[in-house]
């Protein structure tokens, strides 16, 4: 089995930036990870159009060279889509709509192996994460690997942060994200609104021991995050790069050609 970067990070207490990526090209993994710019790639499986056997090339993608997939899991079929996640080779998985101590729980569940001390409900598959090998996923070191997966909770919705310190205190959490999108809609407020309940959530996780994360889109984003003692970072993603360049590049382009 593979070490997991991520995790060696966190256990060293180290901080930590990734970067989001919509395309499902594993290309694009290769452009990004030989920069060397970046500890992780989070694939929004939440929104992306993928596949189980493109997210096997994904991952393949990020080993070439030593880059961590992080996998965005929606709410609908969770089971199934962490499951296949950690199988093809994911060393981190972000849920998304957690709403309670209970939901928090069956998430790691899903990953955590189902050994009698791990009161999990993951068993050994023939996929990729184990190169087909079934005497590799009933291993030592395939429990172990089970047990590393790094296990991030966004905090979007009224009722995760109505139950934010129960969540906090679950054996396992080890990121937190505040998603200020959903949970503005949850409260009927706009995303500018919602502000303080991102810093209450981010001191709250501190003081718990639990590693609040944040996402931005430019360096100067993360500054007042730095200020709170946020050090683990999620930078930008590849449409919002693509719709960038076209509005100020090609802009510029258009003058020019005065079109």
């Amino acid at each position: 089995m593979k070490e997991n970067k991520l995790r060696r990070l966190l256990r060293e207490g180290k901080p930590t930036l990734g970067t989001h990526v919509l395309s499902p090209w594993p290309g694009l993994i290769e452009v990004i990870g030989r920069t060397g710019m970046f500890d992780y790639i989070e694939f929004l499986g939440e929104y992306a159009s993928w596949s189980f056997e493109g997210l096997d090339n994904i991952v393949r993608a990020a080993e070439l060279h030593g880059t961590s997939i992080m996998f965005k899991v929606e709410e609908q079929n969770r089971g199934q889509i962490a499951t296949r996640a950690v199988d093809a080779g994911c060393e981190a998985l972000l849920f998304a709509d957690c709403r309670s101590v209970k939901e928090v729980e069956e998430c790691i569940a899903l990953v955590r192996p189902e050994t009698p001390q791990d009161h999990g409900v993951h068993g050994c598959g023939l996929r990729r994460g184990v190169c087909h090998d079934l005497t590799i996923s009933s291993s030592d070191e395939w429990l172990q690997a089970m047990r590393d997966i790094v296990i991030a909770i966004q905090i979007e919705k009224k009722g995760a942060i109505e139950n934010l310190e129960a969540i906090l205190k679950v054996p396992g959490v080890d990121i937190v994200q505040f998603g200020c999108g959903d949970y503005s809609i949850t409260v009927g407020k706009q995303r500018n609104e919602v502000k303080d309940e991102e810093k209450r959530m981010i001191e709250t996780a501190l003081k718990m021991g639990v590693l609040p994360r944040a996402e931005v889109f430019k360096s100067e984003d993360a500054l007042p995050y730095l200020k709170l003692g946020v050090r683990h970072f999620c930078d930008g993603f590849d449409m919002d790069i693509v719709k960038q360049y076209c509005l100020i590049h090609v802009a510029e382009m258009r003058k020019l050609l005065k079109i």
